[in-house]
């Protein structure tokens, strides 16, 4: 006969091992978890460190702390590569380049998620073709269709190629993520009297955000941080962006390291900030267009 297992030791509840290897694989995996925050983190921590280093630390010691630390680096940096009117020109082009690219790439986006028409399917291929396009390849038609355009040495002549290049990408993030969302809530909207563009202004574009961070912080890492357009397509010091603005530190003899890094970490941290502010709506639009709603 077989024997029925015995009560006492089934309201004993886990035994003392397999609580203790639970608990150690939890551990173990927040252990590695922390090591790879820390590498992770690590280059953003050296570069805040290095800013403050002169120019004999950071070759003398280039892993240790300042041993003086040298507040007066930023200063410095801020004056002699004139990363205020710098700062200001990337804000400008990085600002109006995203409002395009969010507004046509989620307008776009819709009208191939939602509409049904003949050349649907080769439009959308068309899109997503411009994703495989080099972009640097482009670089000589663009400077001589710009040239006859008259647009050389102003805002548009990056704000023009940066929402272009970043559409396919806006397109086919927002598209994915549309697909999740019940055509049921627009049958409602025309119901109440809405056309397309209430549907798009009113339902659409507001349930878009999350994917819409996820394209906003894409594209402004790409916008931001652009030195090949810039330097062909700009020349005028007041118009220079400021990837544009920390190459003023090097020439053919060295690297003013110390000036470098403080101004670098001056630019790095309007992404650290858009990154913290849309960080939560991000993780929303990665995952959201996995699942059909």
């Amino acid at each position: 006969m077989l024997k029925t297992a015995n009560p006492a030791a089934a309201a004993k509840g886990p035994q003392p091992l397999a609580v203790a290897f639970r608990t150690g694989k939890a551990w173990a995996g927040n252990m590695l978890l922390a090591i790879y925050a820390l590498l992770t983190l690590y280059p953003l921590i050296w570069l805040f460190i290095s800013s403050f280093k002169s120019n004999q630390d950071f070759y003398g010691k280039p892993f240790s702390l300042p041993s003086e630390w040298q507040v007066e680096n930023f200063t410095k940096a801020w004056k002699v590569a004139g990363i205020g009117t710098a700062l200001t020109n990337s804000v400008i082009v990085t600002a109006a380049a995203m409002v395009l690219t969010l507004f046509l790439g989620t307008l776009a986006a819709y009208v191939l998620a939602r509409l049904q028409f003949k050349l649907k399917g080769p439009i959308m291929a068309l899109f997503v073709l411009g994703m495989l396009i080099p972009i640097h390849s482009t670089l000589v038609p663009l400077f001589i269709m710009m040239k006859k355009m008259g647009i050389l040495d102003s805002h548009l002549a990056l704000i023009l190629p940066y929402t272009a290049f970043e559409l396919p990408v806006a397109i086919f993030v927002v598209v994915a993520y549309l697909t999740s969302v019940p055509k049921e809530v627009e049958e409602a909207a025309m119901i109440d009297g809405n056309g397309y563009w209430g549907i798009f202004f009113r339902i659409i574009f507001p349930l878009a955000v999350p994917a819409m961070a996820t394209v906003a912080i894409l594209a402004f890492l790409r916008f931001w941080n652009d030195f090949a357009f810039a330097l062909v397509f700009i020349n005028k010091q007041a118009l220079k962006t400021l990837p544009l603005s920390l190459s003023i530190f090097s020439d053919g003899f060295g690297t003013d390291y110390s000036l470098t890094m403080a101004a670098m970490a001056i630019a790095v941290i309007p992404t650290i900030i858009i990154y913290l502010i849309f960080q939560e709506q991000i993780m929303k639009g990665m995952v959201a267009g996995a699942v059909k709603g």
